[in-house]
């Protein structure tokens, strides 16, 4: 497969995941809705790991692992799932353009990863100003947007957490075993957490949630990692990042356009900030590179 045409599903598949998200709940319940798609995910990549004969081990570090995937994959995408009843698609993904700064964090003491740098802080304090905003929109939907919004950013920091310990544990762990592992741990507590808290199989599924979870099962989870690994292996990491700038206005625009989710002035602000802090966080450090090289080069030219 092209490179081009991966990365371009790549961000289509993160741009449509959050509106298939709050669509997969609407009828069954967000519990049914995150254990069908997570149920779905989990028999696929098995099959798939068999198909490819993939090394799946299950010494200590390999445990460990799988362990810190489950918890993004359990923690993490349950708090998302129960926000998606009350926050707009669109700001669903907003929210998680600010996992690279959050892994950043955590990545400094769990990694023992360098210091951050002044353009690094500085992005981060612009998108925090961005969140400020963007919680000060929600207030005016109610206490519900609200706290999920709250949920949300918790969700950010559980998954930014995952990754930090999937990166100090995986080693040279296939990426496809790892998903794997996760979801085989995630997927029987969702069960449990459905049978504890809910426990209701839908009478009548509606053909957009069943479309949904179909979809998210499949293209959200298998097709839609496999191909992001694909694309990281095959281009530079900022070049990667920008799939975190551009899927956040996709989905806003979305969800506005499809599902007539309101989308403020606010929120736009709001947004702006969240994604201006990363892109500066991201790309700081070269800036100021480039600009001291020419002023370095101007004066060289000039004398």
């Amino acid at each position: 497969m092209s490179v081009p045409a991966a990365y371009l599903a790549v961000v289509l598949i993160w741009s449509t995941t959050p509106l298939a998200v709050k669509w997969s709940g609407e009828g069954p319940g967000f519990l049914f809705g995150v254990l069908g798609r997570m149920g779905l995910a989990t028999v696929l990549c098995l099959a798939l790991v068999m198909a490819l004969r993939l090394e799946f081990p299950w010494h200590r570090a390999a445990r460990r692992a799988y362990v810190s995937g489950a918890l993004g994959a359990y923690a993490a995408m349950l708090l998302i799932y129960w926000a998606a009843q009350y926050v707009p698609s669109g700001l669903i993904s907003v929210l998680f353009g600010l996992s690279p700064l959050v892994t950043a964090l955590l990545a400094r003491p769990l990694l023992n990863e360098r210091g951050l740098s002044i353009s690094n802080v500085t992005g981060m304090l612009v998108a925090l100003a961005g969140l400020v905003v963007i919680f000060g929109a929600s207030l005016a939907f109610g206490p519900h947007m609200a706290a999920g919004l709250a949920a949300l950013c918790a969700s950010v920091v559980l998954q930014s957490l995952s990754l930090v310990l999937i990166k100090r544990h995986a080693g040279p762990l296939p990426s496809l075993s790892v998903t794997t592992g996760a979801l085989a741990i995630a997927t029987p507590l969702f069960f449990l957490t459905w049978l504890v808290f809910d426990h209701h199989a839908p009478a009548q599924l509606p053909a957009r949630a069943l479309a949904s979870i179909v979809y998210l099962g499949i293209v959200g989870s298998v097709v839609g990692f496999t191909l992001f690994f694909y694309v990281v292996k095959h281009v530079s990491a900022h070049t990667s990042a920008l799939i975190t700038l551009m899927t956040p206005v996709l989905a806003l625009l979305l969800g506005a356009t499809i599902n007539h989710e309101h989308v403020g002035l606010r929120i736009w602000s709001g947004t702006a900030l969240v994604l201006s802090g990363l892109a500066l966080h991201l790309w700081g450090e070269r800036l100021v590179r480039w600009r001291t090289r020419d002023r370095v080069s101007g004066g060289s030219d000039g004398r």
